[in-house]
């Protein structure tokens, strides 16, 4: 492999990949799609409609996309979970090729693990990032609001970082992404605003906003089912603390 070519597809909507990532897809000899297992076969096929539609004529290779072993420590398991994505990359190829491809969910640059998973080929081949719409560039115009308040910081994070270590100091508003568990029920919901979203930018679009007080307890029923009735959820969230 000479080159790896890495494209942000948003969250799954056609329209959220743009005209350079097109020509991406278009140009690789192979796009290696992950297959995650019996229940999230919409994953999958939601990346193969993207290719259908927008780069027909590129062969996809699957593979099966290895499972973290939560009885590591969280780093050390993601060490080695990484080190099995990159052998299980190789491992598809059916045959020596020069230009490949794989399709980010929401932007190689944000809370994705991608590079550094491409870090550990050998030899290491070109690198090409090509940006999509992020997760939180898809929640805010869903919602029709700003990431951040006028000349005030924003912060991103994590749900295992909010979980822990509370709201971060010194930030008025905060995106959260990598929730499992809605890390938001841990805050006092006192004078925070929600604004939570599902599937963006797909037909089954899920939106809440509010009080936290008043729809923390729906968007944790509302991710449950959709979880259950899915086999997967993509989720992110924007706080503000009056």
């Amino acid at each position: 492999m000479q080159k790896l070519s890495l494209i942000g597809i948003g969250t799954g909507d056609p329209g959220h990949v743009t005209r350079a990532g097109v020509t991406a897809m278009r140009s690789v000899e192979c796009l290696l799609i992950p297959e995650k297992g019996e229940g999230k076969d919409d994953l999958a096929q939601l990346r193969r409609s993207l290719m259908a539609e927008l780069a027909p004529d590129v062969p996809v290779v699957p593979f099966s996309m290895p499972v973290r072993d939560t009885e590591l420590p969280y780093h050390d398991g993601v060490e080695v979970w990484h080190d099995a994505i990159a052998e299980a990359w190789v491992a598809a190829l059916p045959r020596p090729v020069s230009h490949v491809g794989l399709l980010v969910w929401g932007d190689p640059s944000l809370y994705d693990s991608t590079l550094r998973i491409a870090a550990r080929l050998s030899p290491m081949p070109a690198i090409e990032v090509v940006p999509g719409i992020t997760a939180l560039q898809a929640l805010t115009a869903a919602f029709t609001v700003t990431l951040n308040d006028v000349n005030a910081p924003v912060l991103i994070t994590t749900g295992r970082q909010l979980r822990d270590h509370g709201w971060p100091a010194d930030a008025a508003r905060v995106a959260v992404m990598l929730d499992g568990e809605c890390s938001f029920q841990k805050l006092d919901p006192a004078g925070v605003t929600i604004w939570w979203g599902a599937y963006l930018g797909l037909p089954n679009q899920l939106l809440r906003q509010g009080p936290l007080a008043d729809v923390a307890a729906d968007i944790i029923a509302l991710r449950a089912e959709a979880r259950a009735s899915h086999g997967w959820i993509m989720d992110t969230y924007l706080l503000e603390r009056a």
